[in-house]
């Protein structure tokens, strides 16, 4: 099962206004609340465990690079996740929900962690069971408060933009998530990577290079 989707690249953008989020370099975890059981089960794009110790044990011998975000979770967006699906009117109807975050740290490349150094877990959408995505608006306006990737552009989706982040003109190491609609199955999403990034790639992973790109 895939628990997140696959990111189109820019050339399938739909146009109209959006919002640009830093695309954090790091791994795709979910993590997953029910209002009767609280947070229950976590994982990747594609797997899932049970959160408890004897899932968290599982998980870290199946993702060993990955076994520290369970605390780091803990620690840093849990308790203000679960405050947001409590306590805001707008999520009240809603059973259950789906965190996703980008687990990384500062020498963080292509999904791979070197062990050594801190590791952070930004919150970059939220599934709200049975609507759907939480929309880009809403997100930043109910969740931006947690560690999440910071906003970078906001406003019309061009060509132009397009080609500033490509080129470096803004402030990313590996490009930017654009973001539109009001939710639901409203929502859409692209991506826009540096050509920096992508001569990263091509030294990192020669011919693979591809696989990582847009």
């Amino acid at each position: 099962m895939l628990h997140y989707p696959k990111i189109p690249g820019s050339r399938n953008a739909p146009g109209g206004r959006c919002i640009a989020f830093d695309k954090c370099d790091g791994t795709n975890l979910h993590w997953d609340w029910d209002r009767d059981f609280g947070w229950h089960a976590f994982g990747t794009r594609r797997d899932e465990f049970n959160l408890t110790e004897a899932g968290v044990e599982q998980f870290a011998v199946r993702h060993a690079h990955l076994r520290e975000c369970v605390e780091v979770f803990r620690e840093t967006l849990a308790d203000g996740l679960e405050r947001v699906f409590r306590e805001c009117p707008a999520y009240a109807g809603f059973p259950s929900f789906k965190a996703f975050t980008e687990f990384l740290g500062p020498n963080s490349f292509a999904g791979l962690h070197k062990e050594d150094g801190p590791k952070e877990l930004l919150l970059f959408d939220v599934w709200a069971e049975p609507f759907g995505m939480v929309g880009p608006v809403r997100f930043v306006a109910d969740f931006g408060h947690l560690p999440s990737p910071a906003v970078v552009y906001q406003g019309k989706l061009t060509g132009k933009f397009a080609e500033d982040v490509r080129t470096g003109q803004y402030d990313v190491a590996e490009g930017v998530v654009c973001k539109g609609g009001d939710g639901g199955p409203d929502v859409w999403m692209v991506k826009i990577k540096t050509y920096a990034y992508l001569e990263r790639l091509k030294q990192a992973f020669a011919d693979r290079w591809e696989e990582y790109w847009e």
